[in-house]
């Protein structure tokens, strides 16, 4: 007779471990330290949250889409769902959610860019301790916390932190399915990648051969499986890159809004044509051929044209006729640099050309860690030549290395146009290759030979890379430069004496020569990532945190990047009607400071993005307007149209009034025809237009574009300016003391009253 033996019910909770001891399989420190860097990236991404602002282009999207569900899902710029924006608006949903629980709110709209963060950089340590072990994670993770751009980017509301956190997770799923060769995890790194497509469209295709490279070389599976499995894969990450562009062009164009950047009213010309090959000015695409605008020109401000007819059945009357045809709220303070802080001019300083990313835009903000990941590149490559093919730790320096290469490659040769925050999908794999390096490296060092001089070299080439760009910014910091210097001469003296000698000596040099290599690697991002408390400095509202030398750069491309940032800042000064507008107290309206860009980011306000209230609302001359014409639109679907996306953006932001936005984020789109304009107002839906009060101008934040660039047309043939045109000569204007404003020209802009019993 078998005698069961029941043992005793062990106590409540005792299989449980508490969150900050880390787990049986790692060093007590683990988690304690993880914890502790998790903490340092969420105090840099939240720093001011509570003086977060909003990206007006993007935060209009934002308000229209916590309007209605159609506009959620179409990622409508307007709440009346007449265009969308010039992306996919896959990135915006979890701002649009956050706003609706918590309220339309500045911080609201930047707070899921910080969870983003946090997310990004755990699921970066999951991955980095797989393959290199503890304190490699624990390295790539304060790397990355520590690189400026990655702190820039995840206090900044745009498209980079979903994309970035998307393309981690499919690097996490695809480690894990060329471990163990198994479809499922494959497959989901497709779905990751397809979601990391509808924050930043074909960007995230560009990890791709990265993903593929590991699989097929270090998959434990028959060639033919490992092709089958990556075949079935690209199915999947086309079918969910794929899934909005058959829903917008399977649904008849009157039951949806238009879609911005194009010609055609097609969202694959938008993502294929607009934001993928007008970029690159190197392959001599036009603009027009593509179905799109010229992208490497923004602005639809004062003066821009375009609409459509919003709900169902208005918009076939608005494309009657004719063809059918962005700011940043970051948190904390933002700011230009103090005068003297900007980097010096030199070949590839600005945000063009091949050598951009070793210029003083970008460089400063995500290369701190260059020449580390190099070595770490080659070492990790060669030293685990003839190794198994599925060898963990030449997979991971295969990954990471690919990524690298393919997006420095694609980010030299195509247009940043001011945007440093595209550079957050750069930080991963140098933060990565950094932490699996310096493993590798410190692991050589010890045990000596010709290896050991690896750790040694790449620190000494790190800190003089550092060092370099530290110069290049004499008023900022001027002790810094020589500072990583002498912790490189350091680090290396410590590191040569450690890899010799006697074992107590070897013993007691090595944590010292670990911890000074480390600060010498560290210490300059560190002292850029530290300037988000400082209100001089904080958060360009493009990504960029501390000094850069974009303030150096001027012209249509970057004024057209910072026209569609837009942000509200501390310093203001009062307008003529007593409202107090953006810009530097006492300067004169536009002015700006010291970056020129009529005041973009930080303490450069300025008046013009629509005249914005200091508290994100309306003026009092605004205020007035919009009540005058709600209380005389009668049946019409909109209370106004707006010559552009600026002057219609304070009414959308301020009370989610339907107001009728024309030629989208560039003024160029041929939307509506001017045909399909006079059929709005013949048919009662439109009958108020404001316009700017002078001649229609273009440039960033004029209004219609002034036609320079591959596939624009001038700024007196764009619809807009056609429909301007004969608003002003067949409609009345409005006189401003009818809606209460004693200054007509307080506001710069011209009210007209257009169809019948004007």
């Amino acid at each position: 007779m078998a005698t069961t033996v029941l043992e005793p019910d062990a106590p409540a909770g005792a299989s449980r471990r508490a969150p900050w001891k880390s787990p049986a399989d790692q060093p007590g420190y683990a988690r304690p330290a993880l914890l502790a860097v998790t903490a340092l990236a969420a105090v840099l991404y939240t720093w001011g949250i509570g003086h977060s602002q909003y990206h007006t282009f993007y935060a209009n999207a934002v308000r229209s889409m916590t309007e209605s569900w159609k506009a959620f899902f179409y990622g409508s710029f307007d709440p009346g769902n007449s265009i969308t924006l010039d992306k996919l608006p896959g990135f915006l949903w979890p701002q649009a959610i956050s706003a609706r629980l918590l309220g339309f709110h500045p911080w609201a709209l930047t707070l899921p860019q910080v969870l983003e963060g946090v997310a990004s950089l755990l699921v970066l340590h999951r991955v980095v301790r797989r393959w290199a072990g503890v304190p490699a994670a624990l390295i790539a993770c304060t790397a990355f916390a520590l690189t400026p751009v990655a702190v820039g980017l995840f206090r900044t509301a745009v498209e980079d932190p979903a994309f970035t956190l998307c393309l981690l997770l499919a690097a996490e799923a695809t480690q894990r399915a060329a471990r163990d060769g198994r479809l499922r995890p494959l497959l989901l790194a497709g779905v990751w990648v397809g979601l990391g497509f509808q924050a930043k469209m074909l960007e995230a295709w560009a990890v791709l051969p990265a993903l593929a490279l590991v699989y097929l070389v270090s998959a434990p599976l028959t060639a033919r499986r490992r092709l089958a499995h990556l075949a079935l894969a690209a199915l999947v990450t086309t079918a969910v890159s794929a899934s909005w562009i058959l829903a917008v062009g399977l649904t008849p164009a009157r039951d949806r809004p238009y879609v911005d950047g194009t010609t055609d009213n097609s969202a694959f010309s938008m993502v294929v044509g607009y934001n993928f090959l007008n970029r690159f000015s190197s392959l001599g695409v036009s603009a027009a051929s593509t179905g799109s605008v010229s992208a490497t020109q923004g602005g639809g401000g004062k003066n821009g044209g375009g609409s459509r007819a919003s709900r169902t059945g208005r918009l076939a009357g608005a494309q009657a006729g004719g063809t059918q045809a962005r700011g940043a709220g970051t948190s904390g303070a933002g700011g230009a640099a103090p005068g003297g802080a900007v980097g010096r001019g030199g070949g590839g300083a600005g945000q063009d050309g091949w050598g951009k990313m070793f210029g003083t835009s970008l460089a400063p903000q995500t290369g701190w860690l260059y020449p580390f990941a190099a070595v770490a590149v080659v070492c990790g490559l060669l030293w685990r030549r003839g190794r198994p093919r599925t060898d963990l730790p030449r997979s991971g320096f295969l990954l990471w290395g690919t990524w690298l290469v393919t997006y420095f490659l694609v980010f030299s040769a195509g247009s940043v146009g001011g945007h440093t925050y595209y550079m957050g999908v750069i930080a991963v794999p140098l933060a990565a290759l950094a932490g699996g390096g310096a493993a590798l490296m410190w692991r050589a060092c010890r045990a000596g030979g010709p290896r050991a001089w690896a750790l040694p070299g790449a620190v000494a080439a790190t800190a003089a890379w550092s060092a370099y760009l530290a110069s290049r910014f004499p008023d900022f910091l001027p002790w810094l430069a020589p500072t990583v210097g002498l912790l490189g001469l350091g680090a290396v003296v410590l590191l040569l004496l450690a890899r010799s000698g006697s074992a107590a000596r070897t013993g007691r040099l090595a944590p010292a020569a670990a911890a000074v290599a480390l600060a010498a690697v560290l210490i300059a991002p560190s002292a850029w990532a530290a300037q988000v408390f400082n209100p001089a400095y904080g958060s360009s509202g493009m990504g960029a945190v501390g000094p850069s030398g974009t303030g150096r750069s001027h012209g249509g491309v970057m004024a057209a990047s910072a026209a569609r940032t837009g942000r509200a800042a501390w310093g203001r000064a009062a307008g003529r009607d007593g409202s107090r507008v953006l810009g530097r107290p006492g300067a004169p309206a536009g002015s700006g400071g010291p970056g020129r860009f009529g005041g973009f980011g930080g303490s450069r306000g300025f008046r013009g993005m629509g005249g914005i209230g200091a508290d994100g609302g309306l003026t009092a001359v605004q205020r007035k307007l919009l009540a005058y014409t709600t209380a005389h639109q009668g049946s019409a679907a909109y209370v106004f149209a707006t010559s552009g996306w600026n002057s219609a953006t304070p009414y959308i932001l301020a009370t989610g009034a339907h107001v009728l936005p024309l030629g989208g984020f560039s003024g160029r789109v041929p939307f509506p025809t001017p045909a399909g304009f006079r059929h709005l107002v013949d048919s009662g839906e439109l009958r108020y237009v404001l316009l700017g009060g002078g001649r229609d101008t273009g440039g960033p934040s004029g209004g219609f574009a002034s036609g320079s660039g591959s596939g624009s047309s001038s700024g007196s043939t764009t619809s807009a300016a056609r429909i301007a045109g004969w608003v002003r000569s067949s409609c009345a204007p409005v006189p401003a003391s009818a809606y209460g404003a004693a200054d007509g020209t307080a506001t710069g802009e011209v009210l007209y009253r257009c169809g019948p019993g004007r």
